[in-house]
């Protein structure tokens, strides 16, 4: 079982001199940064986007690769849908294929309370119109042949679809190039350049470059970069496994979970393997500091987080990672270039043997690659989206909470617009950062 098969050293690919200056910079090369870069471009906007590893090398090449409207919290929704258009038509205009699919996503339930949550849920697909419904268990049988289990019913949403990360994520950014946006890997961003209590650009291990308005799109990385300019953030990032299957025949054609397992077909072939509802987070400084916003999430899933105690060397939250530096010296961007975490292998194993399991009839087979990634999460799952009051000409847009391959072109399009100051087309108030500060109670809402 070999691990993440696409490594930074064979997938960087973007490169060009620094320019001097530039309307907005983009720091972050993942969907999202992608995503704010083109959208910038096409309203006319000279912009530079900086990686400081290469494009979709953390989070945005690592995920379950699914577009999913299903289970979105009601805020995000109509993002989501916007999405949903935006990905059938960005597959339209890259010179690859990207894998997009129309699959669809299916919940199966494993009683009835949990039908029932389903069924509640079904009103915000409904005033989304978003194609969502209830299936009895005769009907999750039909759709989902071969399984060993009997489900109590299911929710589908055949509308939504899935690619493969890592090919779409730099296909966007290959499309936001020949537009004219200036993507450059391997430079990492020190910190703002700021002048008269504003943003007056960037500094990066190359030099400045001056412009008046930055996007903030870092995932992982985002509140360190923030704390070093005196921004508290209560983000925190945790560690999710992922496996691959080698070639199986077709049991389902879009996006399937339980409690256990989450599954979907691959363009090789074969599935991507994820457990459901676990993930593992190790804990630093900024974890304790953040915890009395994540006691809400942690009671409402107590048993969803395991708790390590020492994050490897350089990570963002690691215990001897610096938390302020200067613009002259190397920072945290640049000791790790990328976050490539190693999978946890028990858990990877165990995923294998479910699939088997849930699918007795299936050949034998074997996990062909395992990998991890880490997810920037917030204390109410969802992301912030905004403008960073103390510190003006700044956007922000982290913390998408294992939701953001998905909804990243639409979110970069919001993202955009805010840059620029013009309105962003959705009601933005549930994203505002300003809900940690202002003694906003941590809502969970109606997601699944």
């Amino acid at each position: 079982m070999q691990s993440f098969p696409f490594s930074d050293a064979t997938t960087r690919r973007f490169s060009a001199a620094l320019p001097a200056q530039a309307d907005v910079v983009v720091v972050g090369g993942g969907v999202v940064g992608v995503s704010t870069a083109l959208f910038l471009t096409r309203a006319g906007q000279k912009v530079v986007l900086l990686e400081k590893g290469c494009i979709a090398g953390e989070q945005s090449s690592r995920n379950w690769g699914w577009i999913r409207q299903q289970g979105r919290d009601p805020d995000e929704l109509p993002i989501m849908v916007e999405a949903n258009r935006l990905w059938r038509e960005l597959a339209t205009q890259t010179n690859q294929d990207i894998g997009l699919t129309q699959g669809g996503v299916t919940y199966l339930a494993q009683s009835e309370a949990q039908m029932a949550r389903y069924a509640d849920w079904i009103a915000h697909a409904r005033d989304a119109g978003v194609d969502t419904r209830l299936l009895s268990a005769t009907e999750a049988a039909d759709l989902v042949p071969g399984m060993s289990k009997k489900y109590a019913g299911a929710l589908h949403t055949a509308s939504d679809m899935r690619a493969e990360p890592w090919l779409a994520v730099p296909a966007v950014a290959e499309i936001a190039q020949r537009e004219g946006a200036v993507i450059i890997e391997n430079c990492a961003v020190r910190c703002l350049d700021l002048a008269a209590g504003r943003v007056a650009g960037v500094v990066t291990e190359r030099g400045r470059v001056a412009a008046p308005e930055v996007v903030l799109a870092g995932g992982a990385w985002s509140a360190l970069f923030l704390r070093n300019h005196g921004v508290a953030l209560p983000q925190l990032s945790v560690r999710a496994t992922v496996a691959a299957t080698s070639a199986l025949p077709v049991v389902a054609a879009g996006g399937i979970a339980d409690d256990e397992i989450a599954f979907r077909a691959r363009v090789d072939g074969g599935y991507t393997l994820a457990p459901g509802g676990f993930h593992e987070l190790f804990l630093g400084w900024d974890a304790l500091r953040a915890l009395p916003k994540f006691l809400t999430q942690l009671r409402a899933a107590p048993f969803g987080t395991r708790f390590l105690p020492v994050a490897p060397k350089g990570y963002p939250d690691g215990w001897r990672t610096p938390r302020h530096w200067s613009g002259d010296q190397p920072s945290p961007f640049e000791a790790l270039r990328v976050l490539n975490p190693k999978p946890n292998v028990s858990r990877a194993n165990r995923l294998k043997s479910q699939f088997a399991q849930l699918f007795p009839e299936l050949p034998d087979f074997q996990l062909s690659h395992a990998w991890a990634g880490m997810i920037d999460t917030m204390p109410d799952i969802v992301p912030v989206v905004d403008r960073v009051a103390a510190l003006p000409g700044l956007t922000l847009g982290t913390g998408m909470s294992g939701h953001g391959f998905g909804i990243g072109p639409a979110m970069g399009r919001v993202l955009a617009d805010l840059a620029q100051g013009k309105p962003p087309g959705h009601d933005l108030t549930r994203f505002r950062l300003a809900r940690f500060s202002d003694g906003s109670r941590m809502h969970l809402g109606p997601a699944l």
